[in-house]
């Protein structure tokens, strides 16, 4: 599964504080912890998440780019990860 920018922006634009952009069979999904900490989600891998994201930004508003590389960079730690 490859992370793209759209999930790097729906993370990002969750309302969710908890938010987290996670891998759970084959799927990129982005849960708040409640969810996460469901039975319907164990064995989840947590790829990064919503306020790390935004910290490592600033703040501010990532351009297209940014999210193509912020997507790039997160592929790579699953990777690293064994996902």
């Amino acid at each position: 599964m490859r992370v793209t920018a759209d999930a790097v922006r729906a993370l990002l634009t969750s309302d969710d504080p908890s938010a987290r952009l996670v891998l759970h069979e084959g799927t990129l999904r982005v849960l708040g912890e409640g969810e996460l900490r469901s039975p319907d989600y164990a064995g989840a891998l947590e790829v990064a998440g919503r306020d790390e994201l935004r910290d490592r930004l600033g703040g501010r508003e990532p351009s297209a780019a940014e999210c193509e590389r912020i997507a790039a960079g997160l592929d790579v730690e699953i990777s690293n990860q064994g996902g």
